[in-house]
Order: C-alpha cells, then structure tokens, then sequence
C-alpha cells in the first residue's frame, strides 16, 4: 500500500494538468528503508510528448546524486497518461528499474477530474495496490480517535 500526503498528491496532479496534453514525469524522494514520499521532485519529460516520457538524463543523474547526498531514494516515480487509462504501459514497465519504488499513474484525460493509481513492478510484473492519501504522517496509522484533538 502506497501511503502518501495530499499536498504531495496535489503537487503530482498540478504538475500533469500544468503539462497537458505531454505527459509529465517526476519522483518523489524519501528517507532511505522508510517507504515514505516527502520531497517531491518535478522533472523534464525530455520527449515532451503526449504518449511518452523519458526522464532527461542529465536532470535525472543530479536528483540521483541529490537523493544519495541526503540518504534518500526514490519512493515514487510518477508519470501521467493524458489520454489512456492510468495503467503502465509495455514501455513503462520495460523502464521500471526502480524494484521498490511505488509506481503513480496519474490520468488527465478528464479535464475535471483525475485518475490516481499505484503499481509495484518488479522483474516485469505489474501489480496493482492501494493508495492511502492522508494529511500527515503522524498519524497515518491509527485511527480519527486516536488523534489528539480529534478531528
């Protein structure tokens, strides 16, 4: 299960409706072993295409080299489908080298509303898995009733 904050949520999704109609592509980094996004980080699709997108390489090669400076790795690799359903495609699933890594297909096709899905995709095979969006990570796993004030 993927369990990310809605402002990075709605930082994901701005970014594909900023792009549209190209896809647009990003990771977002987090604390090394932790599974937790917390630094987004937008990136060129150096294809600048409305089917495809590839990280450009030299803006890919210095978010690794920041990434690895901070103890972090990339949690989430992002990308949109502007006009298919947010499912990887034989391409994304070729590129996917990222084994732990929680894969975010974000579909805009629909000018109001989007589409957000999660994939794991290890060694080829995709697997589909829920999205927890909460408003902080404090309490992410416990119940309204545990929270302090409530709410």
């Amino acid at each position: 299960m993927l369990v990310i904050r809605r402002d990075l949520v709605d930082a994901m999704v701005a970014h594909a409706r900023r792009d549209h109609p190209d896809e647009a592509c990003g990771q977002i980094a987090g604390p090394e072993g932790s599974d937790r996004p917390e630094r987004f980080v937008p990136m060129l699709n150096a294809e600048r295409s409305p089917t495809f997108y590839r990280f450009d390489s030299a803006e890919q090669l210095k978010v690794h080299r920041e990434m690895e400076r901070a103890d972090e790795v990339p949690v989430v690799v992002y990308h949109s489908h502007t006009a298919t359903e947010p499912y990887p495609s034989r391409t994304d699933i070729s590129y996917a080298q990222e084994p732990d890594a929680h894969y975010v297909l974000i579909g805009t096709s629909d000018p109001e509303e989007h589409e957000l899905r999660s994939y794991r995709i290890v060694d080829g095979v995709v697997a589909e898995e829920p999205v927890q969006v909460v408003e902080s990570y404090m309490f992410a796993h416990t119940g309204l009733d545990d929270t302090p004030d409530g709410s």
